[in-house]
Order: structure tokens, then sequence, then C-alpha cells
């Protein structure tokens, strides 16, 4: 008998080492964490008398159906109460909490009529609605398992136990019986070590008995102590620890005595631990030790990759990382694979992560999310997707649809809005040839087709479970299929898609008939539930990867021993771990039922750094923070370092540390030039408009790429109208507005508000929109209009609004065209006013001047030179910025006249055309590159083609404005 099936497999490959590989008739090995009756003793003379009511032991109810069940009760309590029953998915989270709590009742022998002894006046209303809470399962669970005909699996690990410990009473075998490595933690398999021990041929093997340890501090045992269980076993099988033999293995290497004292002197009790003053370790105590403080998990997880890949330079040494933390667990896997190395990590991995599982959900997602853009593209982007088709293909499909139909402001839902956005992007499409419009369009009706079943449940406010499961997986098979493989060949393939399968089953399952009682569910409320009934369940892989290193968990490394240990995660919090909230009973209370307090764990936990400790060679290591927060060192860490003599220090292993930052450190770094591309001639735009100057000014790449490459930046997915369409509608307001509008009729505020809610439309769905852009327009509108009607009292008069210009400006062999579109043309005294408004930051009357805002200086000119349409020529008075914020105040005004610029606004423009004229000059040289950022403190905090000119590989050392 053996704590665990992997202790069971690792004895199994210690016989093969032991025989050289010879074929061996091994021992009967049981684990005593998983017992099954088939693995059991079991003669019929235990039989009917021994189990109370008679007859044989009933099975376990399976997990998923219980959750299942305890669900139906947690909602049936709220209703009773008239309370809102919490979403399935969070009754089922709460069924599998009071699952736990059931099987721990179970497995310290207590029973559920001793709620009645807390007395609920005594406590706190929280607790007394807790403790009616908890009366489901005094007055219905056990009639539920009745009619099941099931009893809960801890229980019925305890029937088992007990009855193989009666059997062996009324017949003692006459083999031998060893229980090897258990602390008989649970009553009832302490109740079957007991009965081992006094078998003829019967024989217990304790784990790390502590047999140095003084008496006082013996007595002195608490929950957190790493022998507190071993005592307690002692006691229930009536032997004082000083009768306890050591197990002979000549050829099996002792641990260092002096070691061992060590960390005995280390865990010594509070009541006895000014011992510590007194005590002198030897030498010896940490020979083979060393200790690394690591400054966050990823050099962690550096560090013992690189202890772990050192140990293989020794031939036949083997090495294991022991940690209670899963995600350095993973990193440490991901850094092995640099080296070649798979190793097998015995924890496994969440099977809610593993590919075939994050396809499912991705599809219940899409479907359940009504196709909007993210969860559709995460689906049919993922490696599993095929549609029927080769899946690199199909992927390509996806990705060639999504820029076609996908970015930007989110489509109607369902797939008929999938179908509206395509025809609006092909019909606006300039690039998109009819043999691509069928294939898109032929793409999406591939998913429509087999998703309409799933479809049409899923919007149902009431399902049963099973059919949308068989409804789900029929999609997700169609999705997943080849065109050379079926969908259930690649999704239920390998460990994870086998995993997979038994959970969708014993879903399936566990829906037949349970939910009879659950009852129907919401379409909406799927994916949710399907995520909450993968939690908790680990995909582990059948055999071993690497034969000489492993990553274990506290539980899995029990019982295995290697030359070279690894603890690991040694900070406060993770090892140990903080005792877990209740979350039905308070401490009194369990004290009361009789509950083991939460620190118990702490006790378990201590007793595996223990066992680890002793380890021939030991490496603790700790990471300093853990995402950007200080940590505190494990208590085991303190303690050690107070049981040292004060001359004496565990050594500090440094070497790795520098070891990692030597192997991430390149050689030399070799700097990166800025991008200078010199297109030909003939390439180089001839075209530009007003604020395109001003691009090409500051960031002549931009327009290179822009221009010479025909690259635009993608709209996010699914995105929310950002400052840029805020402009846009503020823009289009205005300009209807005055289009309308004229004289300012008196009603002009109902007028503004009223054109405003139909421009903006759609986008007020948006919470960001609706909360914080709507008022604000409000507030601009008031202003504005106070601020026109000014205007106009002083003899303005709107001559246009957006109307758009071009000029010719003449460079060396021809002329390049300049466009522009001015947001508003104004008749002032003294010529004309080129308006524009602004919702974002507005350029200073100095970068005006100095040439860097040309935009308004160019509007000019093509106004002066009579090309604005229904614009006639004129001198322009006044350059004027109109700042649209909605913040306090609403708005501003900044005018630019001769005074403010230092000269008139036509001079200004004058100049303007002049630096154009010889920039553009330059820029048709083909020995002119189009350099980016060149005036780095010119430059926009970021750019759309910032990562294509890869700025921040050549702009190190340039300051933040780089």
């Amino acid at each position: 008998f053996l704590p665990t099936r992997r202790s069971g497999r690792a004895l199994i490959e210690a016989f093969l080492r032991r025989s050289g590989g010879r074929p061996l008739i091994l021992p009967r090995i049981v684990p005593l964490g998983d017992v099954e009756e088939d693995t059991l003793e079991l003669t019929g003379e235990w039989g009917a008398g021994e189990i109370e009511g008679g007859g044989e032991i009933p099975p376990a109810i399976p997990p998923l159906r219980r959750d299942l069940l305890l669900s139906k009760l947690i909602v049936d309590w709220h209703r009773k109460r008239r309370q809102t029953p919490p979403p399935p998915e969070q009754a089922l989270l709460f069924a599998g909490e009071l699952a736990r709590l059931i099987d721990q009742v179970h497995t310290e022998g207590l029973f559920f009529d001793r709620l009645a002894d807390l007395v609920p006046e005594d406590l706190a209303e929280h607790w007394q609605i807790t403790l009616d809470f908890l009366h489901i399962v005094v007055d219905q669970w056990p009639e539920i398992l009745a009619r099941e005909g099931c009893v809960d699996p801890a229980h019925r690990r305890n029937l088992l136990l007990d009855a193989q410990a009666k059997a062996w009473q009324l017949r003692p075998p006459q083999d031998l019986v060893i229980a090897a490595g258990s602390t008989g933690s649970i009553p009832a398999t302490a109740r079957l070590l007991s009965a081992i021990a006094r078998l003829p041929n019967g024989a217990v093997v304790l784990p790390g008995l502590d047999t140095s340890l003084d008496a006082e501090s013996w007595a002195a045992l608490d929950d957190t102590h790493p022998q507190f269980n071993l005592a307690r076993l002692l006691a229930r099988l009536e032997i004082n620890r000083e009768d306890v033999e050591d197990w002979p293995a000549p050829d099996v290497p002792d641990s260092a005595p002096a070691r061992a004292r060590l960390i005995s002197d280390a865990m010594r009790p509070a009541e006895t631990s000014d011992a510590w003053v007194a005590l002198r370790s030897e030498p010896a105590a940490i020979a083979g030790v060393a200790r690394i403080d690591c400054p966050t998990p990823r050099e962690e997880a550096g560090v013992i990759a690189l202890l772990m890949r050192e140990s293989l330079e020794t031939d036949h040494k083997r090495a294991a990382l022991i940690t209670p933390d899963r995600d350095l667990a993973r990193r440490v896997a991901a850094e092995l694979s640099r080296y070649g190395i798979d190793v097998d990590d015995s924890g496994g991995v969440a099977l809610a992560q593993t590919p075939p599982a994050v396809f499912l959900r991705l599809t219940a997602d899409m479907i359940a999310g009504k196709c909007a853009p993210v969860p559709f593209v995460a689906a049919l982007k993922h490696p599993l997707a095929g549609g029927g088709a080769e899946p690199s293909a199909f992927r390509a499909l996806a990705r060639e649809f999504e820029k076609a139909a996908l970015r930007g402001p989110r489509p109607a839902s369902g797939f008929s809005g999938l179908r509206a956005a395509l025809r609006e992007s092909l019909r606006a499409s300039e690039t998109c040839d009819a043999k691509s419009k069928k294939r898109l369009k032929a793409w999406l009706d591939g998913i429509e087709k087999p998703a309409k079943a799933f479809t049409k449940l899923i919007a149902r406010k009431q399902v049963p479970l099973r059919d949308l499961l068989a409804a789900h997986i029929a999609f997700t098979e169609t999705m997943a299929a080849s065109d050379s493989e079926s969908g259930g060949a690649r999704l239920w393939a390998g460990d994870a898609g086998e995993a997979l399968a038994d959970l969708l089953a014993e879903l399936m399952e566990a829906a037949a008939d349970a939910l009879q009682d659950f009852g129907p569910i919401s379409g909406t409320d799927y994916p949710a539930l399907l995520e909450t009934a993968m939690r908790g369940r680990f995909v582990r892989p059948k055999y071993g990867r690497h034969p000489r290193l492993f990553i274990w968990g506290l539980l899995e490394a029990r019982l295995q021993h290697v030359d070279r240990v690894i603890l690991s995660s040694l900070n406060e919090g993770t090892w140990p771990l903080a005792p877990p909230v209740d979350p039905w009973m308070s401490r009194p209370m369990r004290v009361k039922f009789g509950l083991p307090p939460p620190e118990r764990r702490i006790g378990l936990s201590a007793h595996d750094f223990a066992e680890g400790f002793c380890a021939p060679e030991v490496f603790l290591t700790r990471a300093a923070r853990v995402e950007g927060q200080p940590t505190v060192p494990s208590r085991w860490l303190l303690r050690l370092d107070a049981a040292l003599a004060p001359d004496q220090k565990i050594p500090r292993a440094t070497r790795y540390l520098d070891w990692l930052e030597t192997l991430e450190s390149p050689q030399r770094i070799v700097p990166v030039p800025a991008p200078a591309p010199k297109p030909a001639p003939a390439l180089r735009p001839r075209k530009f408009s007003v604020t395109e100057v001003e691009t090409l000014i500051r960031d002549p790449y931009a327009i290179f790429a822009k221009k010479i490459l025909r690259l635009a930046p993608l709209d996010p997915l699914d995105a929310d109208p950002g400052a840029a369409e805020r402009g846009s509608f503020i823009h289009d307001i205005l300009d209807q507005f005055i289009r309308l509008n004229p004289e300012l009729p008196e009603d002009s505020h109902t007028r503004l508000i009223a054109l405003g809610e139909q421009i903006f439309g759609d986008a007020l769905a948006h919470p960001g929109v609706r909360a914080f852009w709507w008022p604000r327009f409000l507030r601009i509108a008031g202003w504005f209009l106070e601020t026109e009607r000014n205007r106009r009292s002083n003899g303005i008069a709107v001559l246009a609004t957006e109307t758009k210009g071009i000029l010719e400006i003449p460079v060396e062999g021809g002329f390049v065209m300049l466009t522009g579109k001015a947001d508003r043309i104004d008749r002032i005294p003294g010529g004309l006013a080129i308006l524009d408004y602004k919702t974002g930051a507005v350029p200073s009357a100095k970068q005006v001047r100095a040439g860097l805002a040309p935009q308004l200086p160019l509007e000019a000119a093509i106004a002066a030179a009579g090309k604005f349409e229904n614009v006639a020529p004129g001198p322009v008075a006044e350059l004027v910025y109109v700042h649209l914020t909605g913040r306090d105040p609403p708005g501003d005004v900044m005018v630019l006249d001769a005074e403010s610029l230092e000269m008139t606004p036509d001079q200004l423009a004058a100049r303007t055309v002049a630096d154009l004229s010889r920039l553009l000059g330059r820029y048709a040289d083909p020995n002119t590159p189009y350099r980016s950022r060149p005036r780095p403190m010119f430059a926009r905090k970021m750019g759309d083609y910032d990562h294509l000119a890869r700025v921040k590989e050549w702009s190190a050392g340039l300051g933040d404005d780089a």
C-alpha cells in the first residue's frame, strides 16, 4: 500500500532498476488515495454483516453528476427563500465547494447531524444563514444518494478500507503486507495501517519519522509541525516512537545525520525554539545545500532549468524540481525546451488550457456571442480549425475575412450581420476581385450551415443541457474537420483529446438523468457552465518524458528520491500556502464540529519540505519579487537561518544567476541604423493632402509606407469609436447644422441636439460614448451656439463648410498636387478666415510660425488663390483653431492674426508654400531618403508605422521624445 499512484509507478521503476531490466513478477501495489474494490483482498467473510444496512458497498456517485445534483439543491434553496438563484456556472462552483466539504466530513468520520450542536443563536446572522443552507446535505442529499444507489467517494473509500481491515482481522493473510509512506492523516487509512501493523507478516513503513527530536518537543507538537500526523498515527497504533526500527536497506545511502538533525532542530515547536540559542550545527549539516534568491520568477525558472540541465552532465544522475507553484513548473518546462529537453511535469496541464478544450470553448463563445468579432476570429484562426478544408488555407481565409469585414466597429449580430458587413466592405473595396468575393461568401456559408442547429438552441432561454452539448460537439467536430481527417479524429486525438472526450461523456451522462431534476438552462449560460465543468481536470502524460529529470508537486514527490532536489517557490504564501478560507464554517465552528484546523495542511507541507531537504544535494530557490510585489521568504528558510550557528550560513550559489545572465546576454550589440529608403523617382508621390505635409515634415517614413508601399493601418477588432471617430462626429454635426440652418433659428439648440443623435447613431449604444462623449457634446452644443451668435453679431458670415480645394505646387520637373478640405471658411471684415475644428490637441502659434503645423497656412494659400470650391479668392486675415473639448470650458477659440503670427496670414501662407516647394523638390531627388523621425523632438509619441520602421531598435539613447 502506497499513498499515491505516482509513488506506485516509482516503486515499479525501482524494481526494474534493481533487476537490471529483467522481467519480474511484481507485488500487488495499491494506492491508498485512490483505492478500488478490485485491488483489495476482500473475502466473502467480511460481507453483509460488516456493512451497515447489509449488502455490497455501493458505487461512488460520479463527480459531475454529484455537482449537478447539488447545483439543483442550491438553486432550489435560493428560490424557497425568494432570492435570485445564482447562474448555473456559479451554482456549479458552489456545488464543487459543497462536495469538498462533504468529502472532508466523511474523511474525518463525522456526520452532518452534528450541525445541530453548533447552536445558531450564538453565531452571527451570516453563519446562521450558512448553517441553514448546509441543512440541504442533512435533509435532502442522503435521499438523493439513496435514490441514485450511490455513496459519496470519500465515504466509499472509508468503507473499502474498513472492509479490508475487517477482512484481515477475520482471516489474516500469510503473505507479506507492507504499507509504506503514509502518515495516516485520513482516519480510515490510519485504521487500515493499524490492522496491517498487527498482521503476522505485516509492516508499516513510516516516512521520515524523526527519532532524534527530544521528548519535550515531541509532546509539544502542533498541527503545523512536520511530525504531527506521524505522532497521531503512532498514538493510534499504540506504539512508542522509541520502538520504531529503521528500515533495513543496506544498499540505499542514508541521509546525512547532521542534515537530518539540522532540519529537526529548525522545525522545533515554538515552545522549545529557545534551544536554537545553544545549537551548534555541524559543517556537514549544510554540505551539499545551496540557496539561490532570484530577482523574479522568470530568473528563478531559468536558474532551475540550468540546475537540471547541469545534472545531466553526470552519468545516471537524476534531478527533480519540487514546487507547489504550477506557474513556475510550466515556466521551467518551457525553459528546459531551449535545451531540447522534454520533461515530465507530474502536475499536468489544466484541461481547459489544452488545444482541444480551448477550441471547444472558443466555438461555444463564438455562437453564444452572436459572432462578435473577437470570439469569431479566435475560434476560426485556432490551429484545429479546418472547416473541411486544408487547415492553413481555411485560416488564411479567416484572416482575409477578418480584414474585409471585422476590423473597426462591431457589425450587427449573428451571421446576418457578418454578411451585411462583408457586402458593405466588398462594395467599397477597390482591390477585391469577383473571385475573392465569391470565395469569402462561400467560406462564410460553410460555417453558417453547420452552426444553425447550435445557434438556434443557444438562443433559447430554456434548453436541456444534453441537447446543447450534442449540438455543440457536432458543430465543433465539423469545424475541426480537414480535407484529409474527420473532425473527431483531430479533436479527440492524444491525451488531451481523450481527457476532453471523457469529460464530455461524463457530462452527457450526468445531463441525461440528473438534469431532469436540475432543469433546462439558458443558452447564454452554456459557455460559462462548460468552462466551470472543466475546472479541476488535468491532463497528465501517460508515460514519463525524460528518464532522469522530473517536475513534481508536493503530493507526487512523496516517497520519491533523486540525487539532486530543487525545492522552489520558497516564499510565504506559496510554500507553505496560506491556510484556505472556509466558505462554510468559521474556525470555532470547525473546532466544535470536529473538522481539523486549516493549519494541518501546513504540517503536511512542512513534512514534504523536510523530506526533500534531506536529499544528497539540495538547492533552495525563491523569487524576491512576484508580479512586481516584494515577497517574504518561507518560514522554513527563516527557521533554517535561525537554527544555524551564528558563523554559519547556507551557501549562496550565485554562479547560476551569473550563468543565466551570460546565457541571455548577447555577445555584442550591433547598432541598427534608422531606415532610409530611397525609392525610384517614378514611385515617389506627386499628390499630398495638407495634413500629409505635416507628416512629411515630422515623419517622412510614414509617407513612404502609406503612399509608396501602400500600407494602411488596420482598425482594431470590435473597436469602440475612438478619438478620430469622435472628431468626425463633431465635424459632421457642425457641418450639417450650418448648412441646414444658415440663419440660426430660435430652436437651434433643439435642432443641433437632434442632429447629434442622428449622426452619433449606433455609436450611442457603446457605454463609453453614451457616458463620456455624449455629455461632452451636449456641453459643446451650448458653447458653440453662443460663440456662433457672437461671431455673427460682429458681421461674420459663413461662406463654406467642408469645402475642397486643389493647388499646384511647382517643383523641379513639374508640379505636385496639394489637396485640402477646409472645415469652414468665413467672410470677416478685412478678408477671409480659415477655421479648423479640433477635438484633440491644438498647435501653438510658435509651431505654426515655424512650419511644423502647416495645415492652416496651406489652406490659406489655396483660399488666396481662389482654389476652394464656391469661395472667391481674397486675402486671408485670420487663421482660427476652434478647440472643442466638452470639458470646462467646453471650447475655446484661438485666433492667429498678423499680431500673433508676427506677419500676415497671407505672408505666412506664401512662405509656407515656398518652403513646401523646396521640400518637395528635395524628395523628388532619388538620393533623398524617407527617414523615420528625422526630428525626434517634434515627432508624435506613437505613429502608425513606428513598428514597421522598428523605431525601438535604433532609437535607444535618443531620449523620451524618440
